[in-house]
């Protein structure tokens, strides 16, 4: 199965206090690349929260956006911050004296201090906690890998169809070669026949011409190679997995070969269709990209 490296999950899991929802996007990167926007207070389980996206994703550059609500009622508690009162009480009472102001502070005034009074949420059971988040993440990560499942169908079809076009280029310039080497032979037997007229034509010398010819345009191994990268590579597409990296290296050898036929190449249709190969492979070159 062959998975894109873009896409899109959500899931949202309410149980016992917690609502917890969780989305999870990506786009196409290298490596794995995890970007963790969660909320303070569940900010504890980083460390598990990678680890568990770890199980569905290998490549890609992945945010993951958490968001938690507590429904519990009286979960709160008031708080006095006796000592942080103590401090505003000292300095105010340093000002009177400084200045010489009436100190007219007062238990009301001094309580609407910022942080004199705080509420604080009482302290939630990590293990309750986790076992919602871990619910929510899952649930995310699974909507996700099936979004990135069904673009890599689409992505694994549309490269076997272009690889299936290579074979075809390939085929065409396997069966051109041939008459370019007796086009060749055609073409060096007239010239000598023009400048020797009736004198005896020494065919060993045309078939060393023509020898020395053929090795030049020679294309049979790149052909060969090429047409094992072609299969190796729908192979592997069939097979899936993560195998974005091991594509792209096949397609910079692929592009290789491409590159040396047109280097050997003195056919226009050869030359011709050398170029849409190599324009093919560059095309799978970028969708591999997104392949995870």
């Amino acid at each position: 199965m062959i998975k894109s490296m873009t896409g899109f999950g959500r899931c949202e899991v309410t149980e016992g206090q917690w609502k917890i929802t969780v989305e999870i996007k990506a786009v196409n990167h290298r490596y794995l690349d995890l970007n963790l926007k969660v909320p303070k207070k569940l900010g504890m389980f980083d460390g598990q929260i990678r680890t568990l996206l770890k199980e569905y994703i290998e490549r890609g550059k992945v945010d993951v956006f958490v968001s938690y609500e507590n429904l519990a009622e009286g979960e709160t508690s008031l708080k006095y911050n006796k000592e942080l009162a103590s401090q505003y009480l000292l300095y105010l009472n340093q000002m009177a004296e400084d200045f010489g102001l009436e100190n007219d502070i007062r238990v009301g005034s001094l309580s609407r201090y910022p942080d004199v009074f705080t509420m604080e949420e009482a302290e939630a059971d990590e293990a309750e906690l986790w076992a919602v988040l871990e619910q929510s993440i899952r649930g995310a990560a699974e909507h996700f890998v099936e979004a990135r499942t069904i673009e890599g169908e689409q992505l694994k079809n549309d490269l076997i169809a272009k690889l299936d076009q290579m074979l075809q280029y390939v085929d065409f310039i396997e069966e051109r070669s041939p008459d370019i080497i007796r086009d060749y032979k055609t073409k060096i037997t007239a010239k000598i026949a023009d400048l020797l007229g009736t004198a005896t034509i020494d065919e060993s010398r045309i078939a060393t011409e023509v020898t020395l010819f053929a090795d030049k345009i020679c294309v049979d191994e790149e052909m060969v190679r090429l047409r094992s990268h072609i299969k190796g590579m729908k192979d592997i597409l069939l097979t899936g997995g993560a195998v974005g990296r091991k594509l792209d290296f096949i397609a910079q050898e692929m592009n290789r070969e491409a590159n040396t036929i047109l280097s050997k190449s003195n056919d226009l249709s050869i030359s011709d269709t050398g170029i849409n190969l190599k324009t093919d492979i560059e095309k799978v070159r970028e969708q591999i990209q997104n392949i995870e």
